[in-house]
């Protein structure tokens, strides 16, 4: 399975903000859209990805809702591509310790997948498996 298989199901849909967004903005993209991470974008380009965890450290660290996003993403993307084999990917995650990773093909942002789509992906390929056994033991 590969993440294109994801992005056909979830569709590509990423809510994005940009760098200078206030982090009061950031929690209501986050509530309003009930979701863990936003893409950061800065003239149609992906710099960063910013979570729940860094909004916690970001909180933790005695700061406020008028910092900007720039200052809590994490810079440090990851990016995949449609192509990566989820397997891979999982292994990366895991390692890594990353909950969100954008896809971008051709310098594009095209989608963002999650552990929770990885599990979910995983999850849905082994009871696949598992129903195509039970069928053959039954014949």
């Amino acid at each position: 399975m590969r993440v294109a298989d994801i992005l056909k199901k979830k569709g590509s849909s990423v809510v994005t903000l940009p760098s200078a967004a206030t982090v009061g903005q950031l929690l209501e993209t986050l509530d309003d859209n009930k979701i863990g991470a936003v893409v950061v974008v800065e003239d149609d380009q992906c710099i960063g990805v910013v979570s729940e965890r860094d909004v916690v450290h970001h909180f933790r660290t005695g700061r406020d809702l008028s910092s900007t996003v720039a200052e809590l993403m994490s810079p440090d993307l990851h990016p995949v591509a449609a192509q990566d084999d989820l397997v891979e990917l999982a292994r990366t995650m895991t390692e890594r310790r990353l909950r969100h990773l954008p896809v971008i093909e051709d310098g594009n942002l095209r989608g963002i997948i999650s552990i929770g789509d990885v599990v979910k992906a995983r999850l849905d390929a082994l009871e696949a498996e598992r129903d195509m056994l039970e069928d053959y033991l039954r014949r």
